[in-house]
């Protein structure tokens, strides 16, 4: 979705936690230094574990244009979020952005 381009809020206001069989060193995709542990099977994207959170893949300004660096290989949270669903639109908010489609 084009507006993703634009957007990033979900990347810069929700943890990202996944399992460690995602990273490279375990088989998956997702490169090794941009994940943090949190317990022994699970990690979360470096960034999304500071506060505020942003994802330490993600480029450009939120609400403008922006860009993630690992798109091809990111990680199951963001491959099945769901733009316009309720959490998008929650993050637009927080970032003071409409809901997407208004």
């Amino acid at each position: 979705m084009s507006e993703c381009l634009r957007c990033g809020a979900c990347c810069a206001w929700f943890r990202v936690d996944f399992s460690v069989y995602e990273t490279q060193s375990c088989g998956g995709r997702v490169p090794d230094g941009l994940a943090v542990e949190v317990s022994g099977a699970t990690v979360r994207m470096r960034g999304t574990d500071h506060r505020p959170p942003r994802c330490a893949a993600l480029t450009g300004t939120v609400g403008q244009q922006v860009t993630c660096g690992i798109y091809e290989w990111r990680p199951s949270p963001c491959r099945e979020f769901e733009a316009g669903s309720d959490a998008c639109t929650k993050a637009r908010a927080r970032h003071g952005l409409p809901p997407l489609g208004t």
